[in-house]
This record gives C-alpha cells, sequence and structure tokens, in this order.
C-alpha cells in the first residue's frame, strides 16, 4: 500500500531550495499564507473552546502532513502549537529542517508518508495543504491520515476543485499566462471534487463541518476567503 506518487516527489525536490524565497516558484503559496494561517487558528480556537491569545494553539497537537519546506509549520508552531511535519521527498525536509533551526523553532520533522510512519500518539489537528491532488490512491490516504487523527480531532484539507474554470484559472491563468506555478505543477485530472472530498471522508471517520473557497482579490492583492468552491477550496472534517 502506497500513496506517494514518485513523479510529483521528483518534481518537487528538484525545486525545494526556493521553498522560502517569496519571489521564486513557491511564491504564491507566500502569498496564500495569511489566509490559510487566519482559517486554521480560528477553527481550531473555536473547536477546542481556547481563551488564550498568547500563543493560543499551545498544547495543540498537530500534525502537518506533505509539509513541504515548513511553510505552515512554521507558523503553526510559533502560535503554540506542538508540530510534527511529514514529508516524502528528503530534500523537503532538508530544507525545513534548515530553517526551522536558524528561526530557533521546535519542530519535528520526518521523511515519511501517512501508510508509513507510526506514532505512540494520535493528534488533536492534520493538515492536508494543497497535497491531496499529488497523491496516488486518495481513498488510502486519507484513510491514513484519520486513523492518525485523535476522535473529535480537526483535519484540514485543502485542494482545487474538478471544473473548468479551475483548468483555466489554475493550469492556463496560473501556469501558462501568468507564470505564478511552474508548467507542469498540477494535473487537472487529479483535482477534487468537493463532493467527492465528503464521500471519501465519511468512509474513513471524517464528518464534514464546512467547506470554503478561496479567491483572488486582484484589487487588495491577497487572497479571501470566499463560498465559491469552483477553483481552490478548504474543507474542514472532525474525526468521530
Amino acid at each position: 500500500m502506497n500513496t506517494v506518487n514518485k513523479k510529483e516527489i521528483e518534481k518537487f525536490s528538484k525545486i525545494a531550495n526556493e521553498w522560502w524565497d517569496i519571489e521564486g516558484k513557491f511564491k504564491p503559496l507566500h502569498k496564500f499564507n495569511p489566509s490559510r494561517i487566519k482559517y486554521i487558528k480560528n477553527k481550531v480556537i473555536t473547536h477546542y473552546s481556547i481563551n488564550s491569545k498568547q500563543r493560543p494553539l499551545k498544547n495543540i497537537q498537530l500534525l502537518d502532513i506533505g509539509c513541504g519546506g515548513g511553510l505552515l509549520s512554521e507558523p503553526m508552531c510559533r502560535l503554540g502549537a506542538k508540530v510534527t511535519a511529514i514529508d516524502a521527498s528528503q530534500n523537503n525536509i532538508n530544507v525545513a529542517k534548515y530553517h526551522a533551526k536558524k528561526n530557533n523553532l521546535k519542530i519535528n520533522y520526518l521523511c515519511t508518508s501517512p501508510e508509513k510512519v507510526v506514532f505512540k500518539k494520535k493528534f488533536d489537528v492534520i493538515l492536508n495543504m494543497e497535497i491531496v491532488e499529488h497523491v496516488d490512491d486518495l481513498n488510502l490516504f486519507l484513510k491514513k491520515s484519520s486513523f492518525l487523527l485523535k476522535k473529535n480531532g480537526l483535519m484540514f484539507v485543502a485542494t482545487l476543485n474538478r471544473t473548468l474554470k479551475s483548468y483555466l484559472f489554475a493550469i492556463i491563468g496560473a501556469e501558462y499566462f501568468l507564470r505564478w506555478l511552474p508548467i507542469g505543477t498540477h494535473d487537472w485530472n487529479k483535482f477534487v471534487e468537493p463532493k467527492e472530498l465528503e464521500n471519501i471522508g465519511k468512509n474513513n471517520s471524517l464528518e464534514l463541518k464546512k467547506s470554503n473557497g478561496f479567491t483572488f482579490n486582484i484589487l487588495k492583492n491577497e487572497w479571501e476567503l470566499s463560498n465559491d468552491l469552483s477553483v481552490n477550496y478548504i474543507t474542514l472534517f472532525k474525526k468521530y
């Protein structure tokens, strides 16, 4: 049983050194990050009835799956979470470890995947952000991810919808026209429809709590939360 797509891992391994270059190949994710961080933080605070404003995620055990260079792992750590982060690319893990050490952040980085890793304890929160459209066997991937989550825990899954609009915007627009992303970053056929994701989640003890879209506001030059799920969207699940 394996969810790792070797071609996808090789693709991202080749550009691993650019993870923290805000003007490099991962510039779109850096632009995306503030909206993602705010969404995750607010949902976790609400779910766990957290009152602390300083390091509000203190004592939250969080697993970041497909962490890349640590673009979300580090902010979660700064918010107080006890972060474990995994990625199937050793190059990504090396970059993430180096950057965390340079910034005096304690994050447990491991080169592995959900179907291979074994932990003594389960997690309060799991992040699967912009990863499910790059894996083989989505059902197995979510099954193993769900197994690592505590009962009543939260899982965030961010991905792209398989629509004509997403093909025009995320591939033709972002990769070929605007050059926000390297050509070949995405395979439209691996994009996941919200209902498809909901059904796979339901089959793996994950209850859909909320789905929201993210749209880019050209005037503000920033990403905003929306109700439009036609391109980028994020789904919040609760383990039952």
